[in-house]
């Protein structure tokens, strides 16, 4: 009887465990989006957003956005956790400057429609990895190469400039940031549940940093190709 109770009691600890670290990843995701929203706005509402798109300043920060992203996925179990939030903040704000050249292609009514729209997909495929007894890990592998053919199909597109397989594109890439979310969010339960919160406050914070950044690029990438669904343009 005693045994049975100690695993219980064991069981709920993780559990709480992984909320707790859950909570940390979602505030930081939304502190992420916001500051981009924000960005990208008040980027917009200002012109600097066509003095970006028009200037050799859209590349350099989507180099520097990508750099970003490598350095801190590579680096962050040897940088100090303050280093990886201030990485995450500066991506998430630099991200805001790029993001605001969506406002010069379309309406502003589309844009925050299609924002919902994403936000609600994401939160069924977030709940779907949460409740979820299938193991997702399976799929990781299988999403990174969809995820690679996105991006190489994307890379030809700029050549071709084809609507058909920009529409193709778009829609393996809602398939695989989907896909993502959910994966994502298990993975980082499962974080939670495996002892992360009683490896210091280091780690915890590198690990809801980390976490966070993949969700926020889940959302990000999810919402940009939905916007060629549902996007309103301004011509």
């Amino acid at each position: 009887m005693y045994g049975n109770t100690n695993q219980v009691t064991l069981v709920q600890a993780r559990q709480e465990a992984s909320t707790v670290f859950l909570a940390k990843v979602f505030n930081w995701m939304a502190i992420g989006l916001g500051l981009t929203g924000v960005v990208a706005f008040y980027t917009a509402e200002s012109g600097l957003a066509a003095q970006i798109v028009a200037s050799p300043l859209f590349i350099i920060f989507i180099l520097a956005e990508l750099g970003m992203v490598f350095y801190l996925s590579a680096r962050v179990n040897k940088i100090q956790a303050s280093t990886a939030t201030g990485l995450f903040v500066g991506y998430a704000v630099l991200n805001g400057l790029t993001l605001s050249t969506i406002f010069l292609a379309y309406t502003r009514s589309s844009i925050a429609g299609t924002f919902f729209i994403t936000a609600g997909m994401f939160g069924a495929m977030a709940v779907y990895g949460l409740v979820t007894k299938r193991d997702l890990s399976g799929l990781g592998s299988f999403l990174f190469m969809g995820l690679i053919g996105v991006i190489i199909a994307s890379v030809v597109n700029m050549f071709m400039q084809s609507s058909a397989m920009s529409w193709m594109i778009s829609m393996a890439g809602v398939l695989v940031f989907t896909g993502l979310t959910a994966y994502d969010v298990q993975r980082i339960k499962n974080m939670g549940e495996q002892g992360i919160m009683t490896q210091g406050d280091e780690a915890v914070r590198k690990g809801a940093i980390m976490g966070a950044l993949a969700l926020y690029l889940d959302f990000i990438n999810l919402f940009i190709m939905m916007l060629r669904f549902f996007g309103g343009s301004r011509d």
